[in-house]
């Protein structure tokens, strides 16, 4: 059993509740044990997994960024992702759940854990990392 943190950039609370009960349905699925933390944004999300490293076995970021009127959203989903992907080359196993899309409908979509599940598809890449490094610890 491994101890995974959820680390959730808490803007659309609605979204993220549907996201973070299909990531903890996978990782107590799992025989894994779950706690969460909330972050103010996507941009707060890797720095908070970064301070939790020595803590927990796995992560899974998640978080919505919906498109809006300015260039933010690219700012906001780029440095997130390379922020991640930054902690993933370091080793630590991070299932990247925050969702980026063009509209509302579109997040629904995809953090509702009846239709697209990203939530759970975040915790299950997760739990792959972590094999993966235990593999070749």
């Amino acid at each position: 059993m491994a101890k995974f943190l959820i680390v959730e950039a808490r803007f659309y609370a609605h979204l993220n509740d549907m996201l973070i009960e299909g990531a903890r349905g996978a990782l107590e699925a799992a025989g894994h044990s779950v706690d969460v933390l909330t972050v103010p944004g996507a941009l707060e999300v890797p720095g908070a997994i970064a301070a939790a490293a020595n803590y927990y076995d796995g992560f899974v970021a998640l978080g919505v960024v919906i498109r809006g009127e300015t260039y933010h959203f690219e700012i906001v989903a780029g440095e997130s992702a390379r922020g991640i992907m930054a902690l993933t080359m370091d080793g630590i196993a991070v299932g990247n759940g925050i969702l980026t899309t063009e509209n509302e409908a579109q997040a629904i979509y995809r953090a509702d854990p009846k239709q697209g599940n990203k939530g759970a598809g975040a915790a299950e890449a997760a739990m792959a990392l972590l094999a993966i490094g235990e593999k070749f610890a």
